[in-house]
């Protein structure tokens, strides 16, 4: 029997442009807004493209201080409680995974206990892991645009994922944000 109704394509994308980092917060709350529970976000880009930078603001956007955000490179994995919130998960986590050198690394990481349960978890660096990850999760690559801004690519593998991305495609009349 066929279906008359089309089954969404995925990966699903959707690109957004930022013009200056005062664009964030808005794209954050968007993302807060959409994202789905638990959900695993990759972030991807040259040194300097601003990936801390937005998970900084997600953070915000969730009510965290984002003073108290601070990158992971050296304790690879930070876990913040959420204030309770009817459409927040319990946790964030950041997890900064450059230094390890493969996936069969993560066991000593407490990798597992971080991604387990209600979370979102942002992840620089995936491409050290890429055999460990989960086939639902949302790819971000930060492309280095000007001094200011900056392209923002997001990929949506598997249905919760996809949904969530197609709902942060620009509407019309938003300069390319969200």
């Amino acid at each position: 029997m066929h279906s008359t109704h089309p089954t969404p394509e995925f990966p699903s994308t959707a690109v957004v442009h930022v013009a200056s980092e005062a664009d964030l917060p808005p794209l954050a709350a968007r993302l807060v807004a959409v994202l789905p529970r638990p959900m695993l976000v990759t972030l991807s880009g040259d040194l300097g493209a601003g990936k801390t930078t937005l998970v900084k603001a997600v953070a915000a956007a969730c009510g965290l201080d984002p003073a108290d955000v601070i990158s992971p490179t050296f304790g690879l994995i930070h876990d913040y409680a959420l204030p309770e919130r009817p459409d927040l998960p319990a946790r964030f986590v950041h997890a900064d995974l450059y230094r390890l050198s493969g996936s069969d690394e993560l066991a000593e990481t407490g990798w597992g206990d971080a991604i387990a349960g209600d979370t979102w978890t942002f992840l620089e660096w995936p491409e050290r892991i890429a055999a460990a990850l989960p086939s639902e999760r949302i790819d971000l690559t930060i492309e280095i645009e000007s001094t200011t801004a900056r392209r923002l690519r997001f990929t949506g593998h598997g249905p919760a994922a996809g949904a969530a991305v197609r709902m942060l495609e620009p509407r019309a009349g938003t300069a390319g944000v969200c």
